[in-house]
């Protein structure tokens, strides 16, 4: 299962959304702060990658071979923690597991010596941009435009679906899956 560390939404990123949205100052910050972290989300689901960098953990287990982690796009890795099904969880060592990153993030991630560990959290930073500022204007654009159809519809009834324009503005950072 993958885990990612909670955004934080600084003031450049709020102050772009408001003037995007022609928002006073200090007016329903709360309200904007939740609908581009729902629009971030929603990009993120829909790109199937994380934007914005942060520290993702999945959990995997250890014997088997090769495993595909789900977090996108991996920049470098930051433990691995076995989980032995009786006693308490240890840092494995580097020499203990191998992890490939592939040109586009992807990572092939295997155990080599799990010893007592059924399970190991791989804890990773991951993310296709570092922060907002550099993000691509075409994505950020995408990104504003859903934090502007979320909060204009926070409260409303007729709710249709996200703007097209706001998904052809992600769509070319959509990656595909197979399962």
């Amino acid at each position: 299962m993958l885990s990612l560390a909670p955004l934080a939404l600084d003031s450049i990123m709020l102050d772009e959304v408001r003037a995007y949205l022609r928002v006073e100052p200090d007016v329903d910050d709360s309200s904007l702060a939740s609908s581009l972290l729902a629009a971030l989300g929603y990009a993120e689901q829909f790109t199937r990658q994380i934007l914005l960098r942060r520290t993702a953990t999945e959990t995997v287990t250890s014997g088997g071979g090769w495993q595909i982690l789900k977090a996108l796009p991996v920049q470098s890795f930051v433990s691995v923690i076995a989980i032995p099904a009786e006693g308490t969880s240890y840092l494995m060592s580097a020499d203990a597991w191998e992890a490939k990153i592939s040109s586009v993030g992807e990572v092939y991630f295997r155990v080599l010596q799990p010893g007592n560990a059924g399970r190991a959290v791989v804890a990773c930073n991951a993310g296709l941009v570092a922060d907002w500022a550099t993000m691509p204007e075409a994505l950020r654009m995408g990104v504003l435009r859903l934090a502007g159809y979320f909060y204009a519809h926070r409260d409303g009834t007729d709710d249709e679906g996200p703007p097209a324009a706001a998904l052809a503005l992600l769509r070319p950072w959509r990656r595909a899956r197979i399962a």
